[in-house]
C-alpha cells in the first residue's frame, strides 16, 4: 500500500473510530438519564477519580484534562451542586483546594469504567493473541505521537 493511500485509510478510520466512540459515549450518557451528567462531566469525575480519596488540586484536573483553571472551577462547583463530588481546603496553604468524589461520584465511575472495560474485552475476544500485541504496539505508538506533538 502507498504511503498516501495508507494515509487516507489511517486518518479516515481514526476520524471514524474517534466519533464513534463518542456516539457510544453520549448513548450511554442518554441511556442513563437518572445521572443528571455530561459526557464532559463523566471524563472530569473519571480523572478526579484517579487521584483516590487524597482528592486532585483544581491544577491538577486542569493540567491531566488540557484546560483553564476557570472552566475547571466552574465544572468542579456544578459537580459539587449535582453531589458528585466534594471540595475541601488543604490544612497546610488555605489556598489550595482538593477535589474528591463522594459515594455517588465513586459509583458512577466505577460504572464508568466498567463499561470502559467492557468494551475493550468484546473488542480483544474478536482478535487473535498476535493481533492484540499488534494492536496495543500501534495504539502506544500512536498515543505517543500524539503527546509528542502536543507538546511542541
Amino acid at each position: 500500500m502507498e504511503v498516501n493511500e495508507f494515509s487516507m485509510k489511517l486518518n479516515n478510520l481514526l476520524i471514524d473510530t474517534y466519533d464513534v466512540l463518542q456516539q457510544v459515549e453520549e448513548w450511554k450518557v442518554k441511556k442513563n438519564t437518572h445521572l443528571n451528567l455530561t459526557i464532559s462531566e463523566l471524563h472530569l469525575l473519571e480523572v478526579i477519580g484517579k487521584y483516590g480519596d487524597e482528592g486532585a488540586s483544581i491544577s491538577d484536573i486542569a493540567n491531566d484534562l488540557s484546560f483553564t483553571l476557570p472552566t475547571i472551577t466552574v465544572a468542579i462547583n456544578k459537580l459539587v451542586k449535582k453531589g458528585y463530588v466534594t471540595k475541601r481546603k488543604s490544612e497546610e496553604d488555605k489556598r489550595m483546594v482538593y477535589v474528591t468524589l463522594t459515594k455517588m461520584g465513586k459509583k458512577v465511575d466505577n460504572v464508568h469504567r466498567y463499561i470502559h472495560l467492557k468494551i475493550t474485552r468484546e473488542i480483544a475476544k474478536d482478535l487473535e493473541p498476535d493481533e492484540q500485541d499488534a494492536l496495543l504496539r500501534g495504539l502506544m505508538k500512536i498515543n505517543s505521537f500524539f503527546r509528542q506533538y502536543l507538546n511542541n
